[in-house]
């Protein structure tokens, strides 16, 4: 049956601008890093896509090696994008990224301007597209000059195969080095891709911190994993399900779901309870909390292997708002808890 979006897709969704930049989010946006590669039903992948579209989520974020296998995840949305999504392509934010491995040899890892070039026409030619909206370095190369690697996002936008340049696990002084070498080539940096959660609150710590780096370049950010891999949902409550992503080892070692974690998950599941949200929900306001003009989290970055998961998700949109006394229950609980597989070593 031919897709047609939901005309009220608008009606409820929040938008919130990119630092200074002249771009609005979604405050929640769909990562396809899960649950769009093969090893997903085509049909299921399908329902998410669509029902966050009519929801209002406008940003669907990729990288090249998402799938299983690496690179199915763009050739699957680009599928998607031909049978339901091309019409809209105007209402959309598509973005890409390269920076871990993606094929065999010297070129197909890190940050160097021939892998990623070559990378991003990858990208666009299994989506099927002219351009992504964002293209990110997916991390930075201890190796490769920064110049280096920010001259490929300049060259990328320069070219009009992305629009914006953004960048992603970068520390704050990386981050603030990155934002001068882009400004002073003319293609200023957009956004920072940090992971960032109630149990991984490294963007809030150092002098300067990430979100005081992003707010004097003005850049703004989008916090993958709010959920904490899964941890920040009822999966966990009671131990680890065989079905989990721990259980399979995705991207949630089952070392991380110590007691003590758990013990901090079950009481902001019960601060949760207390608001009247899920966990989930309670964990992506909480990334959200900050509402005013120019916030150091523009959007939030969820996944969903279902359409309930992903409604679950969005409405968190319902409740954005916290007390001052809910925000110190939560701090009592939102303590870093070694969870961060993306800090550099």
């Amino acid at each position: 049956m031919t897709y047609t979006a939901a005309e009220n897709r608008y009606d409820t969704m929040p938008y919130r601008r990119v630092g200074r930049s002249g771009l609005k989010l979604p405050a929640i946006s769909l990562g396809l890093w899960h649950n769009f590669g093969d090893d997903k039903p085509f049909e299921v992948q399908r329902d998410t896509l669509r029902r966050a579209f009519d929801l209002g989520v406008t940003h669907f974020d990729l990288a090249n090696n998402y799938g299983p296998p690496y690179g199915s995840a763009e050739t699957n949305f680009g599928r998607h994008f031909r049978d339901d999504f091309a019409p809209y392509r105007d209402e959309l934010i598509i973005s890409s990224k390269a920076g871990y491995d993606m094929w065999p040899g010297p070129y197909g890892n890190w940050g160097s301007r021939k892998y990623l070039l070559a990378s991003l026409d990858q990208s666009l030619g299994r989506m099927g597209l002219d351009y992504v909206d964002i293209f990110y370095s997916h991390r930075p190369d201890p190796e490769t000059p920064l110049e280096e690697t920010m001259g490929a996002l300049d060259q990328a936008v320069r070219s009009g195969k992305a629009l914006y340049a953004g960048i992603s696990s970068y520390t704050p002084e990386q981050t603030l080095e990155a934002a001068r070498i882009l400004k002073d080539l003319g293609t200023p940096l957009l956004i920072h891709q940090p992971s960032y959660s109630m149990l991984n609150r490294w963007t809030e710590n150092g002098s300067p911190s990430l979100h005081e780096a992003l707010e004097q370049v003005g850049a703004g950010s989008i916090a993958f994993s709010p959920l904490a891999q899964g941890m920040l949902t009822d999966r966990y409550l009671n131990g680890v399900p065989e079905d989990s992503r721990a259980a399979q080892h995705k991207s949630l070692d089952t070392d991380m779901i110590s007691e003590e974690n758990l013990d901090r998950v079950r009481g902001l599941n019960r601060i949760a309870e207390g608001r009247g949200q899920t966990l989930a929900q309670m964990a992506v306001a909480w990334v959200l909390r900050d509402q005013r003009k120019g916030a150091p989290v523009t959007s939030a970055l969820v996944g969903a292997s279902s359409v309930r998961q992903l409604e679950d998700s969005l409405a968190a949109i319902n409740k954005l708002d916290f007390s001052a006394e809910e925000l110190d229950a939560i701090d009592e609980f939102a303590v870093e808890s070694d969870i961060n597989l993306w800090a550099q070593k």
